[in-house]
């Protein structure tokens, strides 16, 4: 929503000359997000929950609109009494609306929001990443190598997909940490990053969208609004699609990576944040972990 409202802030403030922005940006990092939910919600319901989450997300950001009105000048042409031109120097007002978003990360306003008692838990809870080491972000905890694609026949379905995002997905692998996949996604420390690396990808072929670092909460809302999302049985799965994994079958979905194909009986992704690492990984079409596909028409 304060996305929305700075995007339309020219048609709901019009008649201005210029518009001048400037802009922090809007997210957190989600597992502070998660600690401070932690150590103030005990036995919460749905509506305390979205208070709090209000209630932070006000101590977060503010929208300042300030207008600001220069003199200025400009050349007109008039006509003495003799019939001669000359030109004049005319001051008129110009008009300017400037737009400031301020942003403090979570654990800046904490002190202003929580009793002692939470505070102790907050910080507690931040060593624990939120006790939701994969809720937003996802991941992977396979430690183990990264997959060969030498012998693999890929059998094409009827949808084109992209390969180049495939390519930029492999070529990355052996990144670990996650670096500098959720720094260019604007987080400022290291977050569990299998979206980030997805959203990059997709961000290096020039697409804007989609853009998530959260898999449940964004990804996959991302696709089903845009009709461009295939359940788990999908079977014209394209190189460049994203598939998503619910790996305790929870119905949410905790980690994502791009397909790189199919060969009638396993898929073939590129994962960030497996075991921490950029990886390749293969799975059975029918594996139950796999929560659906986020389909990309290129």
């Amino acid at each position: 929503a304060l996305q929305a409202e700075i995007d339309n802030i020219e048609s709901s403030h019009p008649g201005y000359d210029e518009y001048r922005y400037d802009l922090d940006m809007i997210g957190h990092d989600p597992h502070e997000l998660a600690a401070y939910l932690s150590a103030v919600l005990q036995g919460y319901t749905r509506a305390s929950a979205q208070a709090e989450l209000e209630r932070i997300f006000n101590a977060q950001y503010r929208l300042t609109l300030t207008e600001e009105v220069e003199v200025r000048y400009r050349t007109e042409t008039r006509t003495d009494s003799e019939g001669n031109e000359y030109d004049v120097e005319v001051p008129y007002n110009y008009y300017i609306l400037n737009v400031t978003l301020t942003s403090k990360p979570i654990s800046e306003v904490v002190a202003d929001l929580l009793t002692p008692d939470q505070l102790e838990m907050y910080q507690v809870y931040r060593q624990t990443l939120g006790n939701k080491p994969l809720i937003f972000g996802g991941g992977s905890a396979d430690t183990s190598d990264s997959e060969s694609l030498a012998g693999v026949e890929f059998v094409n379905g009827t949808r084109p997909g992209n390969q180049a995002v495939v390519d930029i997905a492999k070529s990355q692998v052996g990144n670990v940490g996650g670096q500098p996949y959720w720094s260019w996604y604007g987080f400022t420390s290291r977050v569990e990053w299998c979206a980030c690396f997805v959203s990059w990808c997709y961000g290096q072929m020039g697409l804007s969208e989609p853009r998530f670092s959260a898999c449940q909460a964004q990804g996959i809302p991302w696709f089903q609004s845009h009709g461009q999302w295939g359940g788990r049985d999908y079977a014209n799965i394209a190189p460049g699609d994203a598939i998503f994994f619910d790996w305790d079958l929870d119905g949410r979905a905790d980690h994502v990576g791009i397909v790189v194909g199919t060969d009638g009986s396993r898929v073939y992704t590129v994962e960030g944040n497996s075991g921490d690492a950029c990886k390749i990984k293969s799975y059975s079409l029918t594996y139950e972990c796999i929560k659906g596909y986020g389909l990309m028409n290129w």
